[in-house]
């Protein structure tokens, strides 16, 4: 019988204590890192759109270039364990963001369901709700705001 009382990695390592196969492993695979976000000068919020880049595999949700997405993007949003404030630039359901702030992951979250589907079957992940980024001119990308992302 296997012993469910043992801790996971990511409740016994901070983000910096992880390897890179650990920190990988993190990721959900929504896709919602990709979506082009708008942060309010004044209050500093940040609001998601449903314009995603246009390198992410819309059925994936992932980015087929994602060891040199850079290169590609070079704004590309690279995460670090000591980001600090930035990681509020990720969605309230991602789990480097829920680490940092102290939370529990999610039970669709891949690492707790044991299937990479889960996250899209919970329908967190963007597959089906976005529009590439070179579809969109750069001054309508406002109107993409959406709320089913926090």
């Amino acid at each position: 019988m296997e012993n469910t009382t043992e801790k996971k990695f990511w409740q016994v390592l901070s983000l910096s204590e992880m390897t890179r196969i650990q920190w990988e492993s993190l990721c959900d695979g929504c896709g919602r890192c990709c979506l082009h976000k708008i942060e309010d000068e004044e209050t500093l919020e940040v609001y998601f759109t449903d314009v995603a880049c246009r390198y992410l595999d819309e059925e994936t949700c992932q980015c087929p270039h994602y060891s040199m997405r850079q290169s590609f993007v070079p704004d590309c949003l690279t995460i670090y364990p000591d980001w600090g404030e930035k990681f509020n630039w990720l969605p309230s359901t991602c789990a480097y963001r829920l680490l940092h702030e102290g939370k529990p992951l999610f039970d669709w979250h891949p690492l707790i369901s044991g299937d990479v589907n889960s996250v899209h079957l919970a329908g967190i992940s963007v597959r089906g709700r976005t529009f590439r980024d070179d579809e969109i001119a750069p001054q309508e990308v406002f109107k993409h705001i959406i709320d089913w992302v926090k």
